[in-house]
């Protein structure tokens, strides 16, 4: 049965018992009607936006089990990251029954999940690779780390240690490559928590730039389909998966120097390692995601300007922010610049203009032209489609889907790293208003009257919204009601 049909028979019956209130109020914003056709200018909203993904992910918990996380703060994705011991406990046996009870309780909490897998652990006696390695074959070594002697970590280099872990990401790749409710995954497994360097260790070494190369390819070929996003420690390497369509994530934002009074990541290690791989643009095709520096609270304490950090983190196009679930810091200001910059973290789509005929004819093409405006950070990375509801009086509704996507309208720029943006990064300006036309075609079966048009983003289900907009007006099924047509035969 067609799906548009079948989703007409049920609103006909749910109608019949009286559930449909027809004709909901437009959405707030001028509204003219001249010349023959209607055009409506919705009205902003400064509400966050609870959208796919972007925005702020809690940490090793769901949302709903997160106690720190505020109910002003809106939460698309869980974020965790495991040893890769964690997940293959036994040699050829990843441990499917583990994640997907992750997965289940990430899709139940209303997320999808993002996660890394680690190998080098700088915490003696849990290390992050398979107990079962030097059994199999496989080499371990044993370095320090700031002061810490005797912690084994796998030796990447061996070509049974890494056999396996590549045939490790094949067989993940070939059962979760694609899940729904899988956001992105890290790019990782190299270096000290999967952040592809060895720092402060004197005996670690990272592997051959050949082999860091095999991991980054078996990363790309186990997962064609699920967004990859690269850690950005390792800079030739950063530049390698970026060129292979890799996004990146950077785990220290805010650090302005609690490291070294003369050195920060905020105004060296950034700089040096985005731009010296050359992957400023990356965000254009992939996103970026933020790791806090220890967490907010420290960047208070510090008296690091939050005006600063996060005007830094927008103008880098970041999607993401993970402030590891921890309690968010007190003060005067402090959700006010919160606020401030989730409004504007990932893609915020503004709907300016909708102009149409006041009357459309079954069986032809209704045209409707548009203005629309990325304000956010980022764009949409998925080709999510414009789609159009009808509503008669009595609540009978046909959806239909439109050929307009969402994902190549993009956020304003600034020039980041000079000198000038290191000293203070300015607000980033929103995109460019595109002007977009779109047709779609009543079905000649629809009797003639009065409709109400409404607008939604939708994704491979063409009846249920996906994205919330920046524009008022959301009804509880997620369509924005725009304006009237009368349909004649």
């Amino acid at each position: 049965m067609n799906r548009h049909i079948m989703v007409f028979r049920v609103t006909l019956i749910v109608a019949s018992l009286g559930i449909f209130h027809p004709f909901i109020s437009i959405v707030r914003g001028a509204t003219d009607a001249r010349d023959g056709f209607v055009t409506i200018r919705p009205e902003e909203t400064d509400e966050l936006l609870a959208n796919p993904g972007m925005g702020w992910q809690t940490f090793h918990r769901t949302r709903n089990n997160d106690k720190n996380l505020p109910d002003w703060i809106p939460s698309t994705v869980h974020y965790a990251r495991w040893g890769w011991g964690t997940l293959e406990p036994s040699p050829g046996q990843i441990d499917y029954d583990f994640l997907d009870r992750i997965l289940e309780q990430t899709h139940a909490a209303g997320q999808r999940l993002a996660f890394r897998v680690m190998c080098c652990s700088t915490t003696p006696d849990r290390p992050y690779h398979p107990v079962w390695l030097q059994e199999a074959g496989g080499k371990v070594l044993t370095v320090d780390y700031n002061n810490q002697n005797a912690l084994a970590v796998p030796d990447l280099d061996d070509p049974v240690t890494l056999d396996r872990h590549l045939d490790f990401l094949k067989r993940l790749g070939v059962r979760y490559d694609g899940h729904p409710d899988i956001d992105h995954i890290d790019l990782g497994t190299v270096g000290w928590w999967g952040e592809w360097h060895m720092s402060s260790s004197k005996t670690g070494r990272m592997p051959t730039m050949e082999n860091r190369k095999t991991i980054i390819d078996a990363y790309q070929s186990a997962f064609r389909k699920t967004p990859l996003l690269m850690l950005v420690g390792d800079r030739d390497c950063l530049a390698y998966a970026a060129g292979q369509g890799a996004g990146w994530r950077a785990d220290c934002l805010g650090d302005m120097g609690g490291f070294s009074k003369n050195w920060c990541h905020m105004r060296n290690a950034y700089p040096q390692l985005v731009k010296g791989a050359g992957v400023q643009d990356v965000w254009k095709t992939a996103p970026v995601a933020w790791e806090t520096c220890w967490d907010m609270r420290r960047w208070v304490q510090e008296q690091w300007p939050l005006r600063y950090i996060f005007n830094y983190a927008l103008a880098c196009h970041g999607s993401y922010i993970n402030n590891k679930s921890a309690p968010l810091p007190e003060g005067d200001n402090i959700r006010s610049e919160i606020e401030r910059f989730l409004r504007r973290l990932g893609y915020r789509l503004v709907l300016r203009e909708l102009r149409h005929p006041k009357q459309a004819v079954s069986g032809k093409p209704l045209v409707i032209e548009m203005k629309w405006q990325n304000i956010g950070s980022a764009p949409c990375y998925e080709p999510y489609r414009l789609a159009y509801k009808l509503t008669d009086r009595h609540g009978c509704s046909r959806i239909l889907a439109g050929n307009v996507t969402v994902d190549k309208w993009l956020p304003g720029s600034v020039e980041t790293f000079t000198e000038e943006f290191l000293k203070q990064p300015p607000d980033l300006p929103p995109g460019e208003t595109v002007a977009v036309i779109d047709r779609i075609v009543p079905p000649d079966d629809m009797q003639s009257g009065e409709y109400q048009l409404s607008i939604g983003v939708v994704g491979e289900d063409p009846v249920k919204p996906v994205v919330k907009l920046g524009i008022q007006g959301r009804t509880e099924d997620g369509w924005y009601p725009m304006s009237k047509v009368n349909l004649i035969p």
